[in-house]
């Protein structure tokens, strides 16, 4: 079972949440500027810890070396926890996922095999594991699933040129990917990186207000 804490919305019995997954060596306290920073009074966010102790934060899969195993324990793992949030009367369909890099990498993975599609995906400066596998396995609504990926041309942890490929191949087989470039490194790019997220976050949520 997955650790993490739940930051309640300023907006009293709203059942919208933000599910946010960290990247290699960060944990949940990595994030605790994001609710603050989309300024979105209506959304819960649930910030979760990876499964892996790393060197003082976690990881959710062996990296650089033999991924495969991590991420399969991983991707059921964020599977249970979407499930869980359903018994809990968090409806997947007000329900966005989010991650950076390694946590990018889980969002992707498990939101398009998710049986039931959700308000949105956001992958922040991360990649596809085994594309090819993922457009053999993607849920029966995944085409409908909006995706937001975003990355950086100076990212020298995950090149850019690759994600890039990535994305316009999901794009080539028919998937809902908003795509953004920002001249960043691999970081969340300050405001107007922010300001995007925000916007793609709010627009999955149509009947409220911004």
């Amino acid at each position: 079972m997955l650790s993490g804490e739940l930051i309640p919305a300023k907006e009293k019995n709203s059942r919208r949440l933000m599910v946010m997954l960290h990247g290699l060596g960060d944990s949940l306290e990595g994030y605790r500027w994001l609710p603050q920073a989309l300024d979105l009074p209506w959304l819960n966010f649930l910030l979760v810890n990876a499964p892996d102790e790393y060197f003082g934060g976690y990881s959710w899969f062996d990296y650089p070396d033999n991924l495969a195993p991590g991420i399969l324990r991983s991707r059921k793992m964020v599977s249970d926890l979407l499930d869980s949030l359903r018994a809990e009367n968090f409806p997947p369909d007000q329900i966005t996922l989010g991650g950076f890099s390694q946590g990018c990498l889980m969002t992707i993975d498990v939101g398009l095999r998710y049986p039931h599609r959700l308000a949105g995906l956001v992958g922040i400066s991360g990649w596809v594991f085994e594309i090819e596998n993922l457009l053999q396995e993607l849920a029966p609504g995944a085409k409908q699933q909006r995706l937001l990926a975003t990355h950086g041309h100076f990212d020298a942890v995950i090149p850019f040129a690759p994600v890039r490929g990535q994305i316009q191949k999901l794009q080539a087989a028919g998937l809902n990917v908003e795509w953004h470039e920002f001249p960043k490194a691999h970081t969340i790019h300050g405001v107007e990186e922010i300001s995007v997220i925000r916007e793609f976050v709010r627009a999955g949520y149509p009947v409220v207000g911004k």
